[in-house]
């Protein structure tokens, strides 16, 4: 295989370039040409400016496209991002573009491969969550030449789609990789840089429910009722900008400096260390369902956000209107650490796709698609 092939990787968030940065850092290792398509929140001000992240990344060439202003719809921003992302890949041709995930602009990205014939790989495909996402992520991986699954269920669903069992592979959660290692930061350091004083603290990152953008507002206040009462000091991540975004950002602003310290953004590193150190994550995120039971932090998953994308002895499920509920896992779970648990890897991913990328066999399959019925 030509070693040089040239990489390029879609990011729209702080979330998704966390999964996709170690794949590209390990690329450009094994001497892969790698570079990023940044775009979406990364653009915004009001979001932390998190292309400042992308740009740090060593070896690596960085292409930036404005693809929304504040208050754009999802389809304005998908034909946004399909006419930007069009012009780029056809000038410059890459081998193989990767996006991540079921945010708009990885679809946009996905639909313009599928129409200029690009090889594109969809990065942690066949999740199960609920809402918009839910229909973007399985879009994206029927757009998709090949997939990188976290789980043999993901990679199952995938199948289960009429994708070509050895387009699909499973390697594990990405991120894992990096929250396996040392961070690169000590608490310490985190707490100093972000002015977060009380060193016993838990985290909370509430993200919109697209279809349920009608009871954010009253959702977040229901939550941050309950974390108020509990006297419990947390960090506050903004959630990200899916419509009904600004009705968590008002509740969000009228919590007390006191008890909570809003953060707009985080790099990577500094919340794997943030995490690895935090009495418990509370929200809707993600990483409460994934990285905090491999790293053992106790999660509470708030709502419907995350429905069936994970279970395990250190998640617990409640509603936001469930005050008890919310006051009694803060009450037996603060700082009550469980064994980790590997259902999405073993903080190995890179490796399995380094070897996947070197494989004659990965780049020599046809483009053309046809459904395989699938037989669980």
């Amino acid at each position: 295989m030509r070693q040089n092939k040239s990489l390029l990787f879609v990011t729209g968030t702080r979330a998704d370039f966390g999964k996709i940065e170690p794949l590209a850092r390990a690329a450009v290792l094994h001497g892969f040409e790698v570079s990023f398509f940044v775009t979406g929140m990364h653009m915004m001000h009001s979001y932390g400016l998190t292309k400042l992240e992308v740009q740090r990344l060593p070896d690596v060439t960085v292409h930036e496209f404005l693809n929304q202003r504040p208050g754009d719809p999802q389809d304005v921003i998908l034909a946004k991002t399909m006419l930007g992302f069009s012009d780029f890949v056809v000038e410059n041709k890459p081998d193989l573009v990767l996006v991540h995930g079921d945010r708009v602009e990885a679809m946009a990205c996905a639909l313009v491969c599928a129409t200029n014939y690009i090889k594109c790989a969809h990065i942690e495909g066949g999740e199960v969550s609920g809402t918009i996402d839910e229909v973007f992520r399985h879009c994206n991986s029927k757009l998709a030449y090949c997939h990188f699954v976290s789980s043999k269920s993901a990679g199952k669903r995938v199948q289960a789609l009429g994708e070509a069992h050895d387009s699909i592979h499973i390697i594990g959660s990405p991120e894992l990789d990096f929250h396996a290692q040392p961070s690169g930061f000590t608490i310490d350091e985190v707490r100093a840089h972000y002015q977060i004083d009380p060193s016993d603290y838990g985290i909370c990152i509430l993200h919109p429910v697209t279809s349920e953008t009608n009871i954010m507002e009253q959702q977040a206040s229901d939550l941050f009722q309950a974390l108020k009462s509990s006297g419990k000091y947390f960090v506050v991540i903004r959630p990200n900008n899916d419509p009904g975004s600004e009705d968590i950002i008002t509740v969000i602003d009228a919590l007390p400096k006191s008890q909570f310290k809003v953060i707009p953004s985080m790099s990577f590193g500094r919340f794997s260390e943030l995490l690895k150190n935090a009495a418990c994550i509370v929200g809707n995120s993600s990483a409460g369902v994934r990285e905090a039971p491999f790293l053992g932090v106790p999660s509470l998953d708030v709502g419907s956000r995350q429905s069936d994308r994970a279970f395990g002895v250190s998640i617990t499920k409640v509603d936001a209107e469930q005050q008890d509920e919310i006051a009694r896992f803060l009450q037996q779970n603060w700082h009550n650490r469980h064994p980790r648990q590997t259902e999405f890897g073993h903080g190995n991913a890179t490796q399995k796709f380094i070897d996947i990328l070197k494989s004659d066999a990965f780049w020599l399959r046809s483009m053309q698609k046809y459904f395989n019925d699938f037989a669980p």
